[in-house]
């Protein structure tokens, strides 16, 4: 898969499934990083009326699987990655607001790899701080 393609394929995929439900929007994807960003709105609150954890966790987890899969396209490895451990770490509750992710490689092999994905809110506050180990698998 080129380059362009695997842009195409990640492209045609913003927006759709759970991350459309979010309403989060990728900014930026490269092979290195990936920021996308999230208006929090009631839909994202659990009952005490901030952010559900759950929706820190899903964020985290794909900006990851985009970031590790925009990699394996462009060392060659190809094939896509799935997660296989998220741990994510709640620091700041919000009501509202903008969350922008960025997600880091930590470690990037053939089998696995491991990204950290922080979450701020608009004035650069941490909000939440994910790590999450994805396998390489090859697409059939």
């Amino acid at each position: 898969m080129t380059a362009d393609s695997a842009d195409d394929v990640l492209r045609d995929s913003f927006g759709k499934g759970l991350d459309g439900v979010l309403g989060l929007e990728v900014v930026e994807a490269g092979p290195d990083r990936i920021v996308a960003t999230m208006e929090i709105t009631e839909r994202h609150h659990q009952p005490f009326g901030i952010v559900h954890g759950g929706v820190y966790c899903a964020v985290g987890e794909s900006v990851a699987s985009m970031s590790g899969f925009l990699w394996l396209q462009d060392s060659g490895i190809g094939g896509t990655a799935v997660g296989v451990n998220n741990n994510t770490d709640f620091l700041r509750s919000v009501r509202a607001g903008t969350v922008t992710a960025t997600s880091t490689p930590i470690h990037r092999g053939r089998r696995q790899q491991l990204w950290a994905v922080d979450m701020v809110d608009q004035d650069g506050k941490m909000l939440a701080k994910s790590q999450v180990r994805l396998q390489n698998i090859e697409v059939t």
